[in-house]
């Protein structure tokens, strides 16, 4: 298995992201960026408060990286757009939950 479809099983962890894609087929790689040392994932957030939700995305991630020569690598995580899904239980979710 590749790095990049172990980032993409790691982020299957946090079933409230997922890659964004904008195709209706499976383009989820096209949304891992490695360089610089530097791994950048676009994802779309299905739930909220998002602080959380991020740091188990990153969590998953960096144990996807251990062994690799990207282990001290920065990681970034892009947040594309937010589900309206995430919306719907009509809570205020309070930035830095």
């Amino acid at each position: 298995m590749g790095l990049t479809e172990a980032l993409l099983d790691a982020l299957e962890a946090v079933p409230e992201l997922r890659p964004a894609t904008l195709a209706p087929w499976n383009l989820d790689a096209l949304t891992v960026d490695v360089s610089g040392g530097v791994v950048e994932l676009r994802v779309v957030a299905l739930a909220l408060p998002l602080p959380p939700l991020l740091r188990r995305a990153e969590t998953a991630l960096r144990a996807a990286l251990l062994g690799t020569e990207l282990e001290h690598a920065r990681v970034r995580l892009v947040v594309t757009d937010l589900d309206a899904r995430a919306l719907e239980d009509g809570e205020t979710h309070p930035f830095g939950a």
